[in-house]
């Protein structure tokens, strides 16, 4: 069984789509509009010599973590957040 949402057109080459696929476009939409709007504002308040920690997800819907330090220029990538968390104490041991 497929359960793909077609818009076919009419005879008047207007699309004619369905109100549940519109309002699922439009959500989507404003939702990645607004995810990218989130992120420009972060990156402009930010503090550019604050370290910086962030997840992020591979291809194949692994989950890892990424720190950089500006201060210091090094950065550090793992799949554990706790190896993340014991890397910036030794990176601010004296």
């Amino acid at each position: 069984m497929n359960n793909d949402i077609r818009c076919l057109p009419t005879e008047d080459t207007t699309i004619n789509c369905s109100p549940l696929f519109k309002k699922k476009f439009n959500s989507n939409f404003w939702e990645s509009l607004h995810s990218i709007w989130e992120n420009f504002v972060k990156k402009l308040l930010a503090d550019p010599n604050e370290l910086q920690v962030w997840q992020k997800v591979d291809r194949y819907g692994n989950i890892y973590w990424q720190a950089y330090d500006p201060a210091t220029g090094k950065s550090f990538s793992s799949g554990s957040e706790a190896d993340v968390y014991m890397w910036i104490e030794q990176l601010y041991r004296y």
